[in-house]
Order: C-alpha cells, then structure tokens, then sequence
C-alpha cells in the first residue's frame, strides 16, 4: 500500500503540474485559506513537557500532541497514570490544546481508566486508545468517556474504516496518506467520514512529500480539523540532523504562523524537493529499526 501511496501522490503531483496549478483545484477547490496544525513534543517517553511545549508555542504552534504514557502493564497501578494527566495539565497552564496518544500501549484495564482521568482536563482528542484490532474495546471506551476518539493510522482503506463510523465510536479519523491508498483513498475517507459526523486529521509524522500532499486535501476538504507536523519530531532528532525542511529548496512553505500553515499555492504539491539532497541521503541512509519495551519482569510489552 505505500508503494501504490507513493504513486498516487505523484501522479497527482505531476497532473497538476502540468496543468500549472495547485493540487487542491483538481480536488474540488479551496475551503479554506490556511490549515490548523499541530507537533510533538515529549519522544517515546515523555518528559520535560514544559519546556518542549513552550518551544513549540514560540515556533507558532497552537497545539501539539505527546504520548500517553510510557510502557504500561495490562493491568498495572493507577499511579502509573497520574503523570499523564498532569503533562495534559501542564500544557493546558500554558494556553495550547494538547492531544494525547495512547499509542496501543496500553490494554483495556488501563485504556478504560486513563481516558476516563484525562475527561476533566479536556484533552484535543485521544488517539489510539486501543489498537485497532480491538474494535469492540473501542466502542465500549467510547460510551465511557466524552473525550473525542481519534484512530486510523493503522487502517488502510475506506473499507477498514467503515466499522468505527457504522458503530460511531471514533470522532476524529486519521487515514495516513503514505500508506492508505494516497490522495485519492483520503478523500474517499473523508467523504465518508463526513456523511458520519466525523472530522479527519490525517496522520503525517513523515517528511515533506507527505506533509504536502495532507495539506493539499485539508485546503479542499471540509471536515479536515487538524493536521500533524514532523516538524522537531522525536524520530528526526533520534536519527541526526535531517528535518521536515532538510529536502526542500522552499521550506518557508511550512511556516507556523498562530496555529496554522498557509495554502500551498504553488503548482502541484507546492514543494519543490532538492533531489540532489535526496540521493546523497540514499547513499548512508539505514532502515528504522523497530522499537519496543520491556518491563520491570522483563515481559516484552510491545505496541
């Protein structure tokens, strides 16, 4: 599916190109001028919140989104939970909206309690409360708690999401558009999420090409809510220097100005990568090793 992604994306890309426009009018037009945003903050285990959510507010950001919790037990003590909550706290303190990513870590004994803990602080949404191999644990979270169900990274067509708007029990869909299909599948989802009530907020922790094209369906979709950034994302600084703006020759493209990015205007995805760049990387570049956790029994807790 990544493969016929990547196609998809450039074969919009060079039509709209051709044609001398931007990717959103062959997709309907623009609904809007800009496009609400948000990053990350906190890695894999998150920590000094503060400080990283105040760095993303001076670079524009309005929002960002942290994981959870660390490496949780199925069923583990409530303690394990409360620093959650006070990282949602804190960031609230600070006048931004914070998503929280439960990310599958966590089993429904704890899924079920955390979600109903972070309710009073009114977290943007919460996102993979469950992996989505659990549909019915899903469900049932869902009519326990009112904050808004964010899912769909892990789901590869219209037809895997149909499930969770039939039993209304996600809000916020989020199609990664590297993986699902590409352009094309991502508006068939929002087509059908929006005949449900639901917004989509398409997963992007990718890098420019991806970014773009998410960009490009939010300007011309009218239930888009929020957009994710790799801007600064833990995976980026893990790996070295290479960023969102690293294979680009006009980054300011991706500028954060009060919670949003402007239209991309220019013909077809509105980027203009540095091949150049690109091949080089190539050269050095190793896979992504897969990560895990172990617990203090020494069990492989696995996400």
């Amino acid at each position: 599916m990544s493969a016929l992604s990547g196609i998809d994306i450039a074969l919009w890309d060079l039509k709209a190109r051709k044609l001398k426009v931007p990717l959103y009018e062959l997709l309907g037009g623009k609904v809007r001028d800009r496009v609400s945003v948000y990053a990350w903050i906190g890695g894999d285990r998150p920590s000094d919140i503060k400080a990283a959510a105040l760095s993303r507010k001076a670079q524009g950001f309005k929002a960002v989104k942290m994981n959870a919790t660390e490496d949780v037990g199925w069923l583990d003590s409530p303690v394990v939970l409360e620093s959650s909550v006070e990282r949602l706290k804190t960031v609230k303190a600070l006048g931004m909206d914070a998503a929280l990513d439960f990310h599958g870590r966590l089993h429904k004994p704890m899924a079920k309690q955390l979600a109903k803990a972070l309710e009073p602080h009114c977290p943007l949404f919460i996102e993979e409360p469950l992996l989505s191999e659990h549909p019915e644990g899903i469900e049932q979270i869902s009519k326990l708690t009112t904050c808004p169900i964010a899912l769909g990274e892990r789901l590869y067509s219209r037809w895997d999401v149909k499930p969770y708007l039939q039993n209304a029990s996600v809000d916020v869909l989020q199609p990664d558009i590297a993986h699902c299909g590409g352009v094309s599948e991502i508006k068939r989802i929002a087509a059908m999420a929006e005949a449900y009530d639901v917004a989509i907020a398409p997963h992007c922790p990718l890098g420019p090409i991806a970014l773009a094209a998410c960009l490009q369906i939010a300007l011309c979709t009218s239930n888009h809510s929020i957009q994710e950034m790799s801007l600064g994302i833990h995976y980026n600084v893990d790996a070295g220097d290479a960023d969102l703006h690293t294979y680009v020759r006009n980054p300011s493209v991706f500028d954060v100005n009060d919670g949003y990015v402007e239209a991309l205007n220019g013909p077809g995805l509105g980027i203009d990568v540095n091949e150049e760049v690109v091949r080089q990387a190539a050269k050095t570049a190793s896979p992504w090793p897969l990560q895990g956790f172990v617990g203090k029994d020494g069990g492989i807790r696995e996400w």
